[in-house]
């Protein structure tokens, strides 16, 4: 598969796309127009910042099976966009935390010994000493909102200097946050009580602007204030009027609302410090991000679960559940041959250990099979359940921890016809243990055939026999009776599809009572 590279990506993860076989199209500093023509026949995208994939974009990329951002932000990405196309997206949320919040140090050890304006004074030429005096760390309060995982890191360096640590994070526990010397409190009481803060939020609608004249009032007058987080969430012009009239002491900042830009009120102040978002500009950043999400989206192309995607309706699966991620989209994939057009809800049930867990991942392969069969269209985790709701296909999850005949049991139903599977053994053999209320023991196989038919001798010969005439071989085969005991059913593993016409053949004979090929 084609995947467009539009902008630097350590060479190591794209050469692991290579390695894969597929073709990496390195375009770097198209214009927008330019990236509209270029995306016309790709599946995956990867960017980072500076490449805009709006609707626009998204409109004609009918190929595209996902967008990577090598980096934690989205803000150049419309996911809602992306979610109604199917497309999903990808970041690489762990790649830059160490490098982010070593920055954020950086800075606030700038900012409290006015480190850049004496370099700036010397080099010009002026011994300005007791002009920039600094301020000590520790024992003064830092304030930390957004306690996610750049916020501890950031909490555990200021540990180490000495500093008393508060914060605001409404995600985060009062006793979670004790666990790491950090004192949770509301918004307005970290910037009453801070004499430095450092922001780790995301840039929502909720948070553009959080930081504004009026938290700015609520502040210490030595209030220092970092963001290495996102642009907009403190508003420039406020912090500009709050530093040029002594409500705050200072601030670092290393992102801005506009980026790149060269023009800020912020810039001709001489009690900030601003870098040109070089929060992830380590060297070590790079590598990680350019390999994590070259991973991720070979991952995405396989048709397999990306951890990092972010409009994914599930969480990551656990190790213990992750083998029956694949069990599950099988037994989607064979329900639909079985239904044929499924009206009615569509019950899944999961049994036992599973049940402990978060199961909607499974309920996404169970979709993503299902719909793999009866939709034309390329089916992934991100539309399945779009492509569910446009076909008015009520899904009905449900879980048990008791478990009955096996340890863990998958089973999916719908009117008549239902279907039921496991992992057996210690090579966890995927097993169809039920169809259509008939027990079995079958492996799914990439073609079966499932015949429903009275209870009486000979049944079997004849079906093989006509498969045999066809030149069609059976792998496995299982027969199990129904539950009244009048009639049985065959699921039978063969090399090839059964073609159309020995399908009708096998529903003219005597006796039988359904055939279907899957």
């Amino acid at each position: 598969m084609r995947v467009l590279v539009t902008e630097t990506i350590a060479d190591g993860g794209l050469q692991r796309l290579r390695d894969a076989g597929h073709e990496v199209d390195i375009r770097e500093g198209l214009s927008h127009e330019e990236l509209i023509e270029a995306i016309k026949g790709a599946h995956a995208l990867i960017i980072r910042s500076a490449t805009q994939v709006n609707a626009e974009v998204l409109a004609v990329a009918n190929d595209l099976i996902a967008v990577g951002r090598a980096g934690i932000g989205l803000d150049n990405v419309d996911v809602a966009a992306a979610t109604d196309k199917g497309v999903m997206v990808i970041n690489a949320p762990q790649s830059n935390t160490l490098s982010a919040a070593e920055h954020t140090m950086a800075l606030l050890l700038s900012q409290a010994r006015n480190v850049p304006q004496a370099d700036a004074a010397l080099k010009d030429g002026r011994w300005e000493r007791s002009k920039w005096t600094g301020v000590e760390l520790a024992d003064k309060t830092l304030g930390i909102i957004g306690l996610g995982r750049i916020g501890k890191l950031v909490a555990q360096r200021a540990l180490a200097f000495g500093m008393k640590l508060v914060a605001y994070d409404p995600f985060v526990s009062p006793d979670r946050a004790r666990q790491i010397s950090v004192e949770m409190l509301s918004l307005d009481e970290v910037m009453e009580r801070s004499d430095f803060i450092t922001l780790h939020l995301a840039k929502t609608p909720e948070t553009v602007g959080l930081i504004n004249t009026a938290m700015f009032a609520k502040a210490k007058p030595s209030l220092r204030i970092v963001n290495v987080a996102r642009g907009g969430i403190i508003d420039e012009g406020d912090l500009a009027e709050a530093l040029r009239s002594g409500t705050i002491a200072g601030a670092a900042i290393d992102v801005f609302d506009k980026e790149p830009t060269t023009e800020s009120p912020l810039f001709d102040l001489p009690n900030i410090v601003v870098t040109p978002h070089l929060g992830a500009s380590t060297a070590e950043a790079q590598d990680k991000a350019g390999d994590t999400i070259a991973d991720m989206i070979e991952l995405a192309l396989a048709g397999d679960f990306v951890p990092y995607a972010v409009n994914v309706q599930a969480a990551e699966a656990p190790e213990s559940v992750k083998p029956y991620l694949h069990l599950a989209e099988n037994l989607g994939r064979i329900f639909a041959g079985l239904c044929g057009v499924c009206t009615g809800p569509i019950d899944i049930e999961y049994q036992g250990e599973i049940a402990n867990h978060d199961t909607r991942i499974m309920t996404l392969s169970a979709l993503k099979g299902f719909f793999g069969v009866v939709s034309g269209e390329p089916v992934s985790y991100v539309n399945a359940p779009q492509m569910a709701t446009e076909q008015g296909l009520e899904v009905r999850p449900t879980s048990t921890t008791t478990a009955r005949d096996f340890v863990n049991l998958i089973t999916i139903r719908n009117g008549e016809h239902s279907i039921a599977g496991t992992l057996v053994g210690l090579k966890a053999s995927e097993t169809l243990v039920m169809i259509d209320d008939h027990a079995i023991d079958v492996p799914p196989s990439e073609h079966l055939l499932v015949v429903r038919n009275q209870d009486r001798p000979g049944m079997i010969g004849r079906i093989a026999t006509s498969l045999g005439d066809a030149g069609i071989n059976i792998n496995d085969m299982a027969v199990g009776a129904s539950p009244e005991g009048e009639r049985a059913l065959m699921a039978m593993g063969t090399d090839k599809v059964v073609p159309g016409d020995v399908v009708d053949s096998l529903r003219g004979m005597d006796g039988i009572v359904s055939v279907a090929s899957i």
